[in-house]
């Protein structure tokens, strides 16, 4: 329990932290102090208290923890006014004030939740991954294969752990909890591989360095081209896409690259072969952003459509890259 009296603090000594018990309100007689919060492994300091400013005093009516931390950002001398003694003078106050002020701090109370609430939802909305970043850790790792990368017999690329984590903060100056996440996304798409060897030791093996690198440039690209110019696709469209390669794959090739595919076929026979379904309209916006051409009706009615092969596989692999990314937040 904390006593009543003067306490002095020294410049950075705190004077209580989130989430400690309350005992006691404070008014500073002196100097300065900062209410703070945590924020991951740090604090983010909510507020600049000066002499004559009250501190600790809402957990007065609740005896709730303490919802912010208190720290002397100078030399400072606060007095110290214990709850104990407060809640015997509490008591003679008229029944409408001492309503008025529960009330008042029921109220601040909420408000700091809602405001917490706020912050919480906006933090899980953030993307993890900004576009920028992505290129960025992409080409790190590129970058590092080019450089010190070991061919593996079977395919892969092996590249040094510790030569990755100094170019991704001594040269880029980019977060490593960011890296090795990605180092998980891409793994999940079949471009790295990740093995845990113990004691922090890691084998970290590019297994397609050739498609790391291609979708580097492309999207480093599509990102800087002006907005009229540039092409999304949208995540919807990826089962489209994906049927359209899928049976793409079995038709030949002319001799400009195109193939033809029947989508009549491909609605018949998409649950069987890609276990989701698949409209004969489903092609329709990729058609109106000049990525296929236009659907052809046929002898019967069969309606086909005609596409560029390699380069809609191409843009498959890299919009399914871009939009695993978007998904994963912190």
């Amino acid at each position: 329990m904390s006593a009543g009296g003067v306490k002095q603090l020294k410049k950075g000594e705190i004077l209580f932290n989130e989430g400690d018990p309350s005992d006691a309100m404070y008014v500073i007689k002196s100097g300065l102090i900062a209410i703070t919060k945590r924020k991951g492994n740090g604090e983010v300091e909510l507020a600049e208290l000066k002499a004559g400013e009250m501190l600790g005093e809402m957990a007065f009516f609740d005896n709730k923890p303490r919802s912010a931390g208190a720290r002397a950002k100078t030399q400072a001398t606060v007095i110290i006014l214990p709850f104990k003694a407060l809640h015997a003078q509490f008591q003679t106050f008229p029944e409408w004030l001492k309503a008025m002020v529960k009330t008042i701090n029921a109220h601040l109370r909420a408000a700091n939740q809602r405001i917490k609430n706020l912050e919480q939802a906006q933090s899980e909305d953030e993307e993890f991954f900004p576009p920028q970043l992505i290129t960025t850790l992409c080409a790190i790792i590129s970058l590092v294969g080019f450089k010190s990368g070991k061919k593996e017999e079977g395919g892969g690329l092996v590249i040094p752990q510790w030569t990755l984590r100094n170019y991704t903060i001594q040269i880029f100056k980019q977060p490593t909890h960011k890296m090795q996440r990605m180092m998980e996304v891409l793994s999940s798409l079949g471009l790295m591989k990740v093995e845990d060897l113990g004691e922090g030791k890691q084998k970290i093996t590019i297994l397609d360095h050739d498609k790391l690198t291609q979708f580097v440039d492309w999207y480093n690209e599509h990102l800087f081209k002006e907005e009229r110019k540039r092409v999304d696709i949208e995540e919807k469209e990826l089962p489209a896409l994906k049927a359209l390669v899928h049976f793409g794959r079995k038709e030949t090739p002319d001799e400009k690259g195109f193939v033809t595919v029947s989508l009549t076929h491909i609605q018949e026979n998409a649950v069987k072969e890609l276990s989701q379904p698949f409209s004969v309209n489903d092609t329709d916006s990729l058609a109106q952003k000049g990525l296929v051409q236009e659907k052809q009706s046929g002898e019967g009615g069969v309606l086909t459509q005609k596409f560029n092969f390699k380069d809609l596989e191409r843009l498959l692999g890299f919009w399914e890259i871009v939009h695993t990314l978007r998904k994963v937040r912190s």
